[in-house]
């Protein structure tokens, strides 16, 4: 709960109907944590032209739940070896008070820990994108150590910032969560959640491949960490986009272009394609100006995603 609490006139708009959708979204994440606001929106609520509908139905409600209610079971007979109950117990003397054992609820188990994380966290850190993830590191180093390919740092690099803008398109939207419909309804859904499975991917991606880099040969290619910046700010860029054009388009745009930028003059040069692909990583990777460029072009797409926080309500709704 933080220290801001809900105006009376932003309350009155609430009641009234007439709060645009964001603010009332906003407004009801707050409730879920504020009693007192709860309370006073409540109040102003039963005070509209709607009061006497919504006293109607919960009246209803409570009718519905009270004849719901099971008529009380009587307890079975006990055995025929056992005690009759109310009657006395001889091996209890006579005026001492009848004690009784409490009784325990317990509730039942929701599952493992574990698995409830990894339905939080998305669709793409419990699906197909995980093994993918897997495959393209280990395969890397296996072709590194065991297949006697030296020069696989530079592809492992081109792939790599490519690898979380794949995982956040994977991550949200009816495309890939069965879910979504539900999720999309709650007041977390929006920015909050994409921002949540997307830290979620970046926290799979970022350490297994530069790991898996850090362990293949460097053969003249950038170091193992150079393309963390590139990929967060592709990241970034994608979702800023997605405000505008949806996730998906958006992830296809910026992933699609890089490959492009790196791949496509790579394919048509005449010499050696490893050789090629080495040279123009080091000019995109490699050195201050890339990294204070890519640094750059990160913190500018945050404060666009910022802007455009209001249009996250409405990503991927159909």
């Amino acid at each position: 709960m933080t220290g801001w609490h809900a105006s009376d006139h932003l309350v009155a708009r609430y009641a009234d109907g007439c709060l645009p959708e964001a603010d009332a979204w906003s407004l009801e994440k707050h409730l879920e944590s504020c009693g007192g606001c709860a309370l006073r929106v409540s109040r102003a609520v039963r005070a509209t032209a709607a009061g006497p509908a919504l006293d109607g139905i919960r009246e209803k409600i409570l009718a519905d739940v009270r004849g719901a209610v099971p008529a009380r079971v009587p307890e079975a007979a006990p055995p025929a070896h056992g005690p009759v109950p109310g009657a006395p117990d001889p091996a209890r003397p006579a005026g001492s008070p009848v004690r009784t054992r409490p009784r325990v609820y317990r509730w039942p188990s929701a599952g493992p820990g574990a698995v409830r994380l990894l339905w939080a966290l998305g669709p793409a850190v419990r699906g197909a994108w995980l093994p993918a993830v897997l495959l393209v590191a280990v395969g890397a180093v296996a072709l590194a150590h065991g297949g006697g390919i030296a020069n696989t740092r530079p592809w492992l690099l081109a792939l790599a910032p490519v690898v979380p803008v794949a995982g956040v398109a994977l991550s949200y939207g009816p495309h890939a969560d069965p879910m979504h419909e539900i999720t999309a309804a709650t007041p977390s859904a929006g920015l909050r959640l994409v921002l949540t499975r997307t830290a979620a991917v970046l926290a799979v991606s970022l350490p297994l491949l530069t790991l898996a880099g850090a362990l293949l040969p460097s053969t003249g290619a950038p170091n193992a960490a150079a393309w963390l910046l590139p990929g967060l700010a592709l990241t970034l860029a994608s979702l800023a986009l997605a405000g505008y054009v949806g996730l998906r388009t958006a992830t296809a745009v910026t992933g699609g272009g890089w490959l492009c930028a790196v791949l496509g003059p790579v394919l048509t040069a005449p010499g050696g394609l490893t050789d090629e692909l080495g040279e123009r990583l080091s000019r995109y990777l490699d050195g201050a100006p890339a990294q204070g460029g890519w640094a750059a072009a990160a913190v500018l797409c945050a404060a666009l995603l910022a802007a455009r926080r209001p249009a996250f309500h409405f990503l991927e709704k159909s």
